[in-house]
């Protein structure tokens, strides 16, 4: 499914060779994100990220940087999370250097100009004051904070407005120093291209890129045995709901009978959750469930928004379908569907050239191995009925229920007696 080579200084080379496209897609994985960063930098990760975007010495401009990539017709972006940090690129195949030069310019060439980073800094303020606005992501938010307070996986990946405005351009080349280094780095490829043309093309361009030692994450800590609430009272016309439990690590072995379990409850429109609370009570437009994970850590969610009048109905309603699921073993016929859906979601993505690159690129940085996509569906296809019933009696508690409402509300009081 693709080769590896570590270069000079620990750099770390992907391939995955695929014929049936005409394009390719190069992405950069970095070691970098909120989990590396002390509270006085929190946001730093996010910023860096931007500031790549903001000239180099041989692209001036970031209009320049930008042409390098959509003036062949190709896509680009970057995207900060709290274990790293992506720079992608999908080209026509034909114009493969032009879009890994211009990625590798930008990673260890870019300017971090004075007058741009000033000029940048209000835009990301911008992007926080967006969240404002954004109910369903303050609720996103609120959740994190209950399941990992006080640290850094409760933050927001952008910051605060104090930490950007505190960030200078020192800290955000220290913070680099300390990231953006070799053997933090995984350059993977997506293409029909031969493994030894992508290695040379990219020692051709990270000459002179000496090893250096790098900060590794903060670790996640808990130690809460109770139900938490977060409550942020705004003016809305409709209350957004976050109910979270703490779950598995992308290492657990239960991870794929989780995903099961959360593909019964909340993904699609015949899950279990779309079914009861908008089908059979007409309480939302739309409710679903996710799965985090970490590291170390993870969560199971919950997420609705409903009429502020029917908030106390819908949270009994969703603890309804998670007490079901948690109390008798899925009928076989549904774990078959279901392992349908997750197999067929998961290979048709596979058919884009970044998806791969993503895929094999993000495991080699985080977890220092690649499930081929022949495991990942031997291992779907594994999970029996008995083991989603025992996962969801590990992770569904009601001693680790965690809820965030956003609404026209006062007191948590309220809602506090909905997790009893």
């Amino acid at each position: 499914m693709y080769e590896k080579s570590v270069l000079g200084g620990g750099l770390r080379v992907l391939s995955s060779r695929t014929p049936h496209t005409r394009a390719v897609s190069v992405a950069l994985f970095v070691g970098a994100g909120s989990r590396y960063e002390e509270p006085s930098l929190a946001g730093v990760s996010h910023f860096v990220e931007h500031m790549l975007f903001k000239g180099t010495e041989r692209r001036k401009a970031p209009r320049d940087v930008a042409e390098a990539i959509e003036g062949v017709g190709g896509v680009m972006n970057a995207a900060t999370d709290k274990e790293l940090t992506v720079y992608w690129a999908k080209v026509p195949i034909d114009h493969f250097t032009d879009a890994l030069d211009c990625l590798l310019d930008q990673l260890l060439h870019s300017k971090l100009d004075s007058v741009e980073l000033e000029r940048e800094r209000k835009v990301v303020i911008e992007e926080l004051a967006m969240v404002e606005d954004s109910p369903g992501e303050i609720a996103a938010l609120l959740l994190d904070e209950l399941l990992w307070p006080d640290q850094a996986l409760g933050r927001d990946i952008a910051g605060s407005e104090e930490s950007v405005e505190g960030l200078s351009r020192e800290s955000l080349l220290g913070y680099m120093a300390s990231q953006y280094v070799p053997e933090n780095v995984v350059i993977s490829v997506a293409g029909d291209l031969p493994h030894d043309q992508v290695v040379a093309e990219v020692e051709a361009r990270v000459g002179g890129w000496a090893a250096a030692p790098f900060k590794t994450w903060e670790p996640a800590t808990d130690g809460h045995v109770t139900p938490r609430v977060g409550l942020r009272s705004k003016r809305t016309e409709q209350a957004q709901i976050g109910l979270a439990y703490p779950s598995y690590s992308a290492f657990h072995p239960d991870r794929y009978a989780l995903d099961i379990m959360n593909t019964i409850l909340g993904d699609g429109m015949s899950c279990r959750l779309f079914v009861e609370i908008r089908e059979n009570r007409g309480l939302a437009y739309g409710v679903h469930s996710s799965v985090v994970r970490y590291l170390d850590t993870g969560a199971f969610a919950v997420g609705a928004a409903v009429d502020p009048s029917k908030t106390d109905e819908t949270i009994r309603a969703i603890r309804g379908v998670l007490d079901d699921i948690r109390s008798k073993p899925v009928p076989q016929s549904e774990m078959e569907k279901v392992k349908r859906y997750l197999k067929g979601r998961f290979l048709l993505r596979m058919e884009d050239s970044r998806a791969m690159a993503s895929f094999i690129g993000s495991q080699e940085l985080l977890q220092g191995s690649i499930e081929s996509i022949d495991d990942v569906v031997r291992q779907i296809d594994a999970v029996s009925s008995e083991e989603v019933l025992r996962v969801a009696q590990d992770v569904i508690r009601d001693d680790r229920a965690h809820l965030s409402v956003v609404g026209p509300y006062r007191s948590e009081k309220r809602f506090a007696k909905l997790l009893a």
